[in-house]
């Protein structure tokens, strides 16, 4: 018999290139930031109560692994995948990234009962936003 894991928070490390260019850009997006984890080398984007980025100066990254890191821009390391709303908060997000700087990689998707947009972030990390229908599955 399996035993639910206790509820817990994610933190996910981010490499990022400019970190005073990437705070802009998120806080364009309308994320905020917790300046308990901030400093010259690195800041935590709040996704949720639960949800966390921390975004490291990639020297700051690199205390904490021995491997090389990847370039997002020409590599894809990981697809970070955030429900929103509704199809319009999709759109939304992804406008404001783009204003912000950021690219689409792709056509938005339509599936009915889901709906997905993405986008790269100033450092080429891939942010798949959508929307499903709970009710439709």
């Amino acid at each position: 018999m399996s035993v639910p894991l206790p509820a817990t928070k994610i933190f996910v490390n981010l490499p990022i290139k400019n970190l005073q260019r990437s705070v802009e850009f998120f806080t364009q997006l309308g994320f905020r930031f917790n300046p308990r984890f901030t400093n010259n080398e690195s800041t935590c984007l709040v996704v949720s109560d639960s949800i966390y980025f921390m975004l490291l100066a990639e020297r700051a990254f690199k205390s904490f692994t021995d491997k090389a890191i990847c370039e997002a821009r020409t590599h894809t390391e990981a697809l970070i995948a955030l429900t929103m709303p509704n199809r319009e908060a999709v759109d939304e997000i992804v406008r404001k990234a783009i204003a912000a700087g950021g690219r689409t990689t792709r056509k938005p998707q339509d599936h009915g009962f889901m709906y997905g947009h993405g986008f790269e972030d100033l450092d080429g990390h891939n942010w798949e936003v959508f929307w499903m229908d709970a009710g439709a599955i």
